[in-house]
């Protein structure tokens, strides 16, 4: 799942709404809209974000934060580090293979690293 189908989730949940109703308000399948929480589609349109927030009335505050968390909840990253020192490429390679048995610690003190750089 990716944050943005978690938030979503989360929405749906606070406000009683299936993804059946959600999906037939905004315009897509149920199948699509299962996909987008479950981080098997990649991040949703600008568009689709505008008839979300339509939907469930969200303040700006509220759909700026939606927007963020959409914006970084692409499932299929690509690290380009053409150019770069061998490290960097390196260094992307060992993530890659490594981060799905990251513990939520170590993910955790790495996203806190990034943020101070």
């Amino acid at each position: 799942m990716t944050p943005f189908g978690e938030a979503l989730r989360q929405l749906r949940a606070k406000k009683g709404v299936t993804q059946r109703q959600l999906a037939e308000a905004i315009g897509v399948t149920p199948a699509y809209l299962s996909a987008l929480e479950h981080g098997k589609r990649g991040r949703p349109t600008f568009e689709l974000l505008q008839r979300i927030t339509g939907y469930f009335n969200i303040i700006w505050d509220e759909a700026e934060e939606l927007f963020r968390v959409a914006e970084a909840s692409r499932p299929k990253v690509v690290l380009d580090t053409t150019g770069l020192a061998p490290a960097y490429t390196a260094f992307a390679n060992a993530l890659a293979a490594r981060i799905r048995s990251l513990p939520p610690d170590v993910l955790e003190e790495m996203r806190r690293l990034l943020q101070k750089a």
